[in-house]
């Protein structure tokens, strides 16, 4: 029997519109390498660890008449090369003309009759550098039985190859119409509470059938802590998003951080929503916006807590944590940026003090490189909220401080573009790697038009927290 979807995986396919596809991006940059990094080359070394995630070769099959949730089946036509793509920009190519790609990218739905993810590598970037630009679909990574793939192609050593299965690939014979009912039948009859379910998403009720499997068993995501019952403050972040995207980026040092950290107290976590509390007080501002002294800018900050037991299912070196989403009202009324930064540290001692957080340090020993995976927990756990109960997500995901490697090419910088939900129209995504910390602004074209403006004034920001610390 196919593996069916969870509830709430199949509820990212349900929630998913023209305007808001549910994947998640990452942009890599690297450095190419004297024996060359090629296309044909990544091609390959994709193939070669497709093993280790073999979701990445399962399209979704709907079930007739959605008596049951879809099911992952092994899709017959599938071809590496119609997901890893080839793109360049026109020599030397600078990084506000890769942000746009990547906007322009970010903004397109995944193909739902192929599998939900593609791969681009971006050749004619200055200084010799390529990227690759990633998107996989929130319904496709779990953190259980799938995690990202930039998990698996990336090595602490150059050319180092992990465990690869030499056999061939032959695709499991598709179920046919029949069959899907014959198993949603038998299901429906062990688990009747879920035909009411399947009937909702079938007549397009997706946020009500969202709202019941967000609690999930099994699941990593679990419920927002702090929900308040009034919504997120109108403002510039209120608008309802449109179809096209901006992306930009700001960049940090990991020692800078710490040095506020060090000299302030709290986490680096705080420091980060402090700067960016900073960012959006500066960029308030040069909207003409007059924020008060109890002016506040609401995150979505979702938090890794400890999972009790190990999910049966969770294969060996993947995650065993689930990830909460918490609330965090970020003063920006606030002129201090040391009393904001207190502010945020005061916010979220409550989910230090509680015993169930889980430390950068052990969020680092998981295996492979697990920001990708990470961030695309952390936007499951928007995503399965409605309504304006914030304003923007912040995902703060720390990473590798050695090297990393895709074959012979190493990676200098890993950024995450995430997606935005129907009312939000910015999200960041925040990934500390070899010493840097990457902030990866996705906006809405129309409603942050400026969120290039917005990614220098976090890094003001991060000058003006560390000018304490250099005194």
């Amino acid at each position: 029997m196919p593996d069916r979807l969870s509830a709430l995986d199949a509820s990212f396919l349900y929630l998913e519109e023209e305007t808001t596809p549910m994947h998640v991006g990452g942009l890599a940059v690297f450095r190419r390498p004297r024996s060359g990094f090629d296309y044909d080359g990544l091609v390959a070394l994709i193939a070669r660890r497709l093993p280790l995630v073999p979701r990445y070769r399962q399209r979704v099959a709907e079930v007739p008449g959605h008596l049951a949730r879809p099911v992952w089946v092994d899709d017959p036509a599938f071809d590496v090369a119609y997901h890893v793509r080839r793109s360049a920009l026109p020599r030397p190519g600078s990084d506000e003309q890769l942000h746009d790609l990547v906007a322009r990218l970010m903004a397109r739905p995944l193909d739902p009759a192929r599998p939900l993810w593609e791969a681009y590598l971006v050749e004619g970037l200055a200084g010799g550098h390529v990227a690759l630009i990633t998107k996989t679909h929130l319904a496709l990574v779990d953190g259980i039985r799938t995690i990202d793939f930039g998990q698996v192609i990336l090595e602490t050593a150059p050319g180092r190859t992990a465990r690869e299965d030499d056999e061939p690939w032959a695709p499991r014979r598709l179920p046919g119409p029949t069959r899907l009912l014959l198993d949603a039948v038998t299901e429906t009859v062990h688990r009747p509470a879920e035909l009411v379910e399947n009937a909702r998403a079938a007549f397009g009720d997706a946020v009500a059938t969202t709202r019941r499997v967000v609690d999930v068993l099994g699941s990593l995501v679990s419920s927002a802590v702090g929900i308040a019952t009034r919504p997120a403050a109108a403002g510039p972040l209120s608008a309802r998003v449109g179809k096209a995207r901006r992306y930009a980026v700001a960049q940090a040092r990991l020692d800078d951080l710490r040095a506020v950290r060090a000299r302030h107290g709290g986490t680096v976590n705080d420091v980060v929503l402090a700067v960016v509390t900073g960012g959006l007080r500066a960029w308030l501002l040069s909207r003409g916006e007059q924020p008060t002294a109890g002016s506040i800018v609401r995150a979505l900050v979702p938090l890794a807590v400890r999972d009790g037991e190990q999910d049966a299912g969770t294969v060996p070196g993947m995650l065993g944590n689930r990830v909460t989403a918490q609330l965090v009202d970020l003063p920006v009324g606030e002129p201090n940026p040391f009393v904001r930064l207190q502010h945020v540290s005061h916010a979220l001692r409550p989910h230090r003090d509680s015993g169930h957080s889980v430390a950068a340090s052990a969020l680092l020993r998981v295996g492979g490189f697990a920001p990708p995976t990470l961030h695309s927990l952390g936007a499951r756990a928007a995503a399965s909220f409605a309504g304006r109960i914030f304003d923007l997500v912040v995902t703060n995901v720390p990473g590798p401080q050695v090297p990393l490697y895709a074959g012979t090419a190493r990676m200098t910088r890993m950024v995450a573009a995430m997606p935005l939900t129907r009312n939000q129209p910015l999200a960041v995504g925040v990934t500390s790697y070899d010493g840097g910390v990457y902030f990866g602004l996705t906006g809405d074209r129309t409603a942050m038009s400026d969120v290039d403006v917005l990614a220098r004034m976090l890094e003001e920001s991060i000058e003006e927290l560390s000018t304490s610390v250099r005194a």
